[in-house]
């Protein structure tokens, strides 16, 4: 699919109204657990359009320009209308935040499976298996909160079991800083991979951080902080792969494509019939924004197309499906990772002076006061044992048992 080729509308004419901004929600029992996965993926794209297009804004002194960027960000706030609409009142922030990290496990390891970047794929795999872990301390404040099970809400497409532990995962900011790609040498898939986790991750990072407070319990508003601030890592680390020399326009550009490719794939990849249609018309908007994103590049920049798309067809589209195996593999082979500098270290080899021990011992002096650790403590009190669903006990023997939560692994240096 070359989008460049698509027949498109003047930009003028993909207005809605307000019966088109409200749409029909999803039955949340019935709907597939990936259709809710693809909506909040739009959803975040979306805020990531609509904040870029009013920072680029704030960035120029072309008034004509001003108002181009005002019209097509209206356009996008009316599609995250739109998309947001889809998500069922019956639904509670838990039961969402589910979703939203099958989202982040799944894609990340979709992308991983078909990058061929070494840098982006050692960030999506570190990154995985914290959103992983993520996944596994919501799924047991939401057995204990609620009693319910979310299995039933990931449809066991994704396993709910520990990994490298959440309390592990905080580490010295510096090190999430990782080195970017270069926009002329990159794949055209690395270039998306890049933008889309950025948006990914910045939506979830986003939603914790507001909807967290609004949770009906103390343990539940301290644990969405703590993983907000994972996200905020998980951020940092994502964004600082993305080529920091392309120009405010350039960017614009890439921003429509990526938004026209993933709107694209959730087309074909949507089962229910509504809500593929949502997506159809989207992409279509989209490939307007795109062609009046190269417009401005050409008017305002004298560039080409094909100076920044080197290829304007998509790359092969994201397909949603269960990565078990894949997951599994990554959390046995590079649990005990932690970010350091550029790279990543076993945390065996680090001393106890290292930033990331001495950020540890700083944020998590007492390791029973981490939200974390005690929502898994009070689920086991509880219960007898933590909540998970596995399809084969954990690859790693250390987080294996069910009547303890493992601090250690990760975290401790020698």
């Amino acid at each position: 699919m070359n989008p460049l080729k698509l027949d498109t509308k003047p930009l003028k004419d993909y207005f809605m109204d307000w019966e088109q901004m409200s749409s029909r929600p999803y039955d949340k029992k019935r709907a597939d657990p990936y259709t809710k996965v693809r909506i909040i993926l739009m959803n975040g794209t979306e805020f990531e359009a609509s904040g870029f297009l009013h920072h680029f804004a704030r960035h120029t002194d072309n008034m004509e320009l001003k108002r181009i960027l005002a019209v097509v960000r209206c356009q996008e706030q009316m599609q995250q209308k739109r998309i947001s609409s889809l998500k069922p009142l019956d639904e509670n922030i838990l039961e969402t935040t589910i979703s939203y990290e099958q989202l982040a496990i799944d894609l990340t390891a979709i992308l991983s499976e078909h990058e061929t970047d070494e840098n982006n794929i050692k960030a999506l795999n570190f990154a995985l298996l914290e959103d992983f872990d993520h996944l596994y301390r919501f799924a047991n404040l939401l057995k204990t909160d609620y009693g319910t099970d979310a299995e039933t809400i990931v449809g066991k497409f994704t396993e709910i079991t520990p990994a490298r532990p959440t309390i592990s995962e905080h580490r010295y900011a510096a090190d999430n800083v990782k080195p970017c790609m270069c926009m002329k040498t990159a794949s055209p898939f690395s270039t998306l991979v890049g933008s889309i986790i950025t948006a990914a991750e910045q939506q979830t990072m986003n939603f914790y951080m507001n909807a967290g407070a609004f949770y009906p319990n103390e343990i539940g508003r301290r644990l969405y902080a703590e993983i907000a601030m994972i996200e905020e890592e998980h951020v940092t680390q994502y964004e600082s792969l993305i080529d920091p020399n392309a120009t405010w326009l350039e960017n614009w550009v890439l921003h429509e494509y990526t938004e026209a490719y993933l709107y694209y794939s959730m087309s074909l990849d949507e089962p229910d019939p509504y809500i593929r249609k949502i997506y159809e018309e989207h992409f279509e908007m989209e490939v307007a924004h795109l062609k009046t994103a190269l417009d401005c590049l050409m008017k305002y920049e004298n560039k080409a197309p094909e100076a920044l798309l080197k290829e304007a067809d998509f790359p092969e589209t994201i397909k949603f499906g269960s990565n078990k195996k894949f997951i599994r593999e990554v959390l046995e082979r590079t649990v005990e990772l932690t970010a350091d500098k550029d790279g990543y270290t076993d945390v065996k080899h680090l001393d106890k002076h290292s930033d990331f021990a001495e950020y540890q011992r700083k944020i998590n002096a007492d390791t029973d006061s981490v939200a974390s650790h005690e929502v898994i403590e009070r689920t086991i009190k509880k219960f007898g044992n933590d909540y998970r669903y596995e399809d084969a006990p954990n690859p790693v023997s250390a987080l294996r048992p069910r009547t303890k939560d493992n601090t250690s692994l990760g975290r401790i240096s020698q």
